[in-house]
C-alpha cells in the first residue's frame, strides 16, 4: 500500500521535473521557474487558507476533507474506468479549491498568494474566471 503511493508521488514528481527540463532546453526559463514553485507555492497556500480567520469554516472543512480524500489508501472512483478512473482526484481538488477560492476572494487570494503575478492570474482565471 504505501509502496504504491511512494510510486505515484514518483512519477509525479518524475513527470514534473521533466517538464520543467523540456522548457529549459527549449529557451523558456522564466516559465520553467513559474511551473516549478506553482506547486510548492499552491501547498503554501491551502496551509495559509487553512490558518486564516476570514476564510469562512465551510471552507475550511472543505479543504480538510479534500486532504482527507487523497489520503485515502484506495480509490473511491476504480481506476479501471476510461479517463474519469484516472482523473477524479484532479477533478476532485479543482473542484474543492474552487469552492474554497470564491469563499475567500479575490482579494483574500492575492493576499495569501505567495507566488508569482503569473501563478496567481492563473488561480484567479481558474476560481473566478477573470
Amino acid at each position: 500500500m504505501l509502496a504504491s503511493v511512494l510510486l505515484a508521488l514518483a512519477i509525479v514528481v518524475i513527470s514534473w521535473a521533466l517538464a520543467i527540463l523540456a522548457l529549459l532546453l527549449a529557451g523558456k526559463p522564466e516559465t520553467a521557474r513559474n511551473i516549478a514553485a506553482f506547486l510548492p507555492d499552491s501547498l503554501i497556500l491551502v496551509r495559509r487558507l487553512l490558518g486564516d480567520p476570514g476564510v469562512p469554516r465551510s471552507r475550511k472543512l472543505a479543504l480538510w476533507a479534500l486532504l482527507a480524500y487523497l489520503a485515502l489508501p484506495f480509490d473511491l472512483v476504480p481506476d479501471f474506468l476510461p479517463v474519469v478512473g484516472q482523473l477524479d482526484d484532479a477533478i476532485v481538488a479543482a473542484a474543492v479549491l474552487r469552492f474554497v477560492l470564491r469563499g475567500a476572494g479575490p482579494a483574500r487570494l492575492a493576499e495569501l498568494w505567495p507566488g508569482s503575478p503569473e501563478g496567481l492570474a492563473v488561480l484567479s482565471r481558474l476560481a473566478f474566471g477573470a
